[in-house]
């Protein structure tokens, strides 16, 4: 598995939430207090906080403070991976995409991670490096159109 600015997965005891599970009643609600920003994680989401892309920075300014309407969390463990951006209330990850992202394996565990979250009824945007720097009212608009729904 590639290793990114966040994407380590760690050796935890809880299976993946897939939506088979929920189909099948099974609850994982008891699960979500254990997987949200665990201790393990703690000095590396401390670090990638002190040490956000300039991508990162930009967007984190249009989300901090609640700005749309809806608290954000900055690199926020779930489960063994960190978001770069979390709203807990929409269930919502935003996840910024570099160059890095763009080779074939880290396309790869990018969905895994993405199939992770979504498991557990967590929508995931992806933007690109690019479209930050170039179209940050599009970017905007695209979340707070999420934000809306549910």
């Amino acid at each position: 598995m590639p290793k990114g600015r966040g994407g380590d997965l760690l050796n935890l005891e809880l299976p993946p939430p897939t939506p088979s599970l929920k189909r099948r009643g099974v609850k994982i609600q008891n699960t979500m207090k254990t997987i949200h920003n665990i201790k393990k994680l703690f000095y590396r989401r401390k670090e990638l906080r002190n040490n956000s892309t300039p991508q990162e920075i930009l967007l984190w300014l249009k989300l901090k403070n609640s700005q749309l309407g809806f608290k954000f969390r900055r690199q926020h463990s779930i489960g063994g991976y960190i978001a770069d951006f979390y709203c807990p209330s929409k269930k919502l990850v935003i996840e910024i995409d570099g160059s890095q992202h763009f080779k074939e394996e880290a396309k790869k565990y990018d969905d895994i991670r993405s199939n992770y979250f979504e498991g557990l009824d967590i929508k995931v945007l992806r933007f690109t490096n690019g479209e930050i720097n170039t179209n940050m009212s599009g970017v905007l608009l695209k979340i707070i159109t999420q934000l809306s729904k549910k």
